[in-house]
């Protein structure tokens, strides 16, 4: 099969089957001939001459769009709403003399935005949540793992590899604030006219205010809005682009931060994003499992960081009501945006259902720097057999100097452990290292930590959103 044009790879490779429908031509114009039923019926309710036969007839229609006509029209007369008001019509000869009446084109377009967006939105609330809960599983099963911590990517104080799970979480927390925040504050254009006087519909209604601030409330109620913006110009504002990106932005960022995190530790070899049985790392170096699913979360998460921009500055440089150097970009900004967010969800998902952890090494890794790490307690542990702290202090400085060389100069095992016993000094033994150097020792309140912030924190969202999550693969207590 010929495959000569080309194709957007977030629709053929990434993005999932329910985030393409919503942005769909099926989606955006069966959405703007609801709107003109919705026009028409509260129209007549209020007292035009619209008749029950041809509201009737448009709804008939909702869904039967002639795309070649429409297509046509639009070659014809260069503008693709009135090529859609015509193709209506002809579907519709009855009703063809009131689609569209009163109304500009942002009508149809820019409520529908708003619509499509905001089904976006929930669609990216429904996986933000499962994927919270698959991370709140895994910071539970592994709270009390310990682990390196890193500064600068240096080893540093223990942690667990629970407890960094729960940091990954706490981003992913503020991002849902977020899109629960923007949710609770979207608001339908509404029928405002050209210019957002509602100029036109008070000719229709024959000047009376009362009837076209219901016919914008009731055309809201009627898309499933308790709102509409109290004023616009030809558009709703655009700043609510602005607005949306930003939080598919966060989120972008969120999860590149995720995956970057799983990348160098698979680099460490502690733990591994999922492997298929069959899959190849690379096509010379068959040896090689690259983390190729955080890779390609990072590179998604990169576009849509940048693609940020775009709603921003077309918000910056809107003139007066409107002007049309919005509406090429966000064709493509926003939908490809909130594609690739579900992409990178969908991955981080994929991801957190089959990462492999590999305690053995972390433990090895941990035990080659804990002799460094504990040296305090070991200055303690001198004081109570009566040695002089300040004395120990630089005897241990000393010592940790030499067993570092041999770690980095000669590539030898850490050996600070065997030359604190064979000084004497500290009133160690051999047998006494074992438990000196138990890990579990170095971990602080992590375990707590990870439980307290999934009962306190975690399991509220879960809790609210219990309908959307899938329980079969993700316990909700955590």
């Amino acid at each position: 099969m010929s495959k000569e044009f080309y194709e957007n790879p977030l629709i053929e490779r990434y993005a999932s089957p329910e985030i393409c429908r919503i942005f769909s031509a099926d989606f955006k114009f069966s959405t703007w001939r609801k709107l003109w039923v919705a026009l028409a019926e509260t129209e007549q309710e209020l007292g035009l001459d619209i008749t029950d036969e041809q509201i009737d007839e448009l709804k008939s229609k909702i869904n039967d769009i002639d795309y070649g006509l429409a297509a046509e029209y639009e070659k014809k007369l260069r503008h693709d709403v009135m090529a859609h008001v015509h193709t209506y019509g002809d579907q519709c000869p009855k009703a063809k003399g009131i689609i569209h009446l009163g109304a500009t084109s942002a009508y149809v377009g820019d409520n529908t935005d708003i619509i499509q967006y905001t089904e976006g939105l929930r669609h990216t609330k429904r996986i933000l949540v499962n994927l919270i809960a698959k991370m709140a599983k895994f910071a539970d099963d592994y709270k009390s793992l310990p682990t390196l911590g890193f500064t600068h990517f240096q080893p540093a104080q223990l942690t667990t590899v629970g407890k960094r799970a729960t940091l990954w979480i706490q981003d992913l927390l503020m991002d849902y604030a977020d899109l629960e925040y923007l949710l609770s504050t979207i608001r339908l254009r509404g029928a405002k006219g050209t210019t957002g006087t509602q100029a036109s519909f008070m000719d229709l209604f024959e000047n009376d205010s009362d009837k076209v601030k219901a016919l914008d409330e009731k055309i809201a109620e009627k898309m499933g809005f308790d709102k509409t913006f109290a004023v616009t110009g030809q558009t709703y504002p655009r700043k609510l682009d602005a607005r949306i990106l930003a939080v598919l932005s966060g989120i972008a960022q969120s999860l590149s931060k995720f995956a970057t995190d799983i990348r160098l530790l698979q680099h460490l070899k502690e733990v591994e994003e999922p492997f298929e049985k069959s899959q190849i790392g690379s096509s010379a170096m068959a040896y090689k499992r690259n983390p190729m699913r955080c890779e390609r979360i990072c590179s998604l998460a990169r576009y849509v960081m940048v693609d940020s921009l775009n709603p921003a500055i077309t918000q910056a440089t809107q003139w007066f009501e409107r002007t049309l150097d919005d509406s090429a970009n966000k064709r493509i900004s926003i939908p490809e945006a909130f594609l690739a967010v579900d992409a990178i969800i969908g991955i981080a998902n994929n991801v957190c259902s089959g990462l492999v952890v590999y305690p053995k090494v972390i433990h090895q890794h941990i035990m080659n720097e804990l002799p460094f790490m504990a040296t305090e307690n070991i200055i303690m542990e001198g004081v109570k057999h009566g040695g002089d702290r300040q004395d120990l202090h630089e005897k241990i400085r000393q010592l940790s100097m030499q067993a570092g060389a041999q770690v980095k100069e000669e590539g030898k095992p850490n050996d600070l452990m065997d030359r604190i016993v064979a000084d004497g000094s500290f009133g160690i033994k051999a047998e006494d290292v074992p438990a000196i150097l138990n890990p579990e020792l170095y971990i602080g309140r992590a375990p707590q930590q990870v439980s307290e912030f999934l009962e306190g924190e975690v399991q509220p969202v879960l809790d609210a959103n219990r309908d959307h999550i899938d329980t079969e693969t993700v316990e909700l207590k955590v």
